[in-house]
């Protein structure tokens, strides 16, 4: 992704030890996040639904829209991670619209792995019930 790389420079980064939480599912979301270093995990619960690394982005939903956290973020390894507030955000999105179209395809990647991740499940309980 190549505007989100553009924050692998910055100096205004933020560490985490692996397992330390950087959000917490139903907590308010002021900023996203674009890892510059490690890998997070996503969860739901206490299911890893997603693993995110170097030169992607999290929590974006938290600027899209002001509901709380729908998941937590746990690093898997140490970690960089720059903020990205609501306004930062915004005059990315005005000044790149690259930026927003690479936001949109995460957004959209996250959606498809889920619904199949879900359809899986749902075939192996089938299976499952016709046994």
């Amino acid at each position: 992704m190549t505007t989100i790389s553009l924050f692998s420079k910055s100096n205004d980064f933020v560490s985490f030890s692996a397992g330390q939480i950087i959000f917490k599912e139903g907590d308010p979301g002021k900023v996203m996040y674009a890892i510059i270093e490690g890998e997070v995990e996503i969860l739901i619960g206490n299911k890893v639904v997603d693993t995110v690394s170097a030169g992607n982005i999290l929590g974006e939903m938290a600027l899209i829209d002001t509901s709380p956290r729908s998941a937590t973020a746990v690093p898997k390894t140490d970690c960089k991670v720059v903020p990205i507030s609501r306004r930062h955000f915004t005059f990315l999105v005005q000044q790149t619209p690259n930026f927003a179209l690479e936001v949109m395809q995460v957004m959209a990647n996250r959606l498809r792995r889920m619904n199949a991740q879900l359809e899986l499940e749902k075939k192996m309980k089938m299976q499952n019930l016709s046994k």
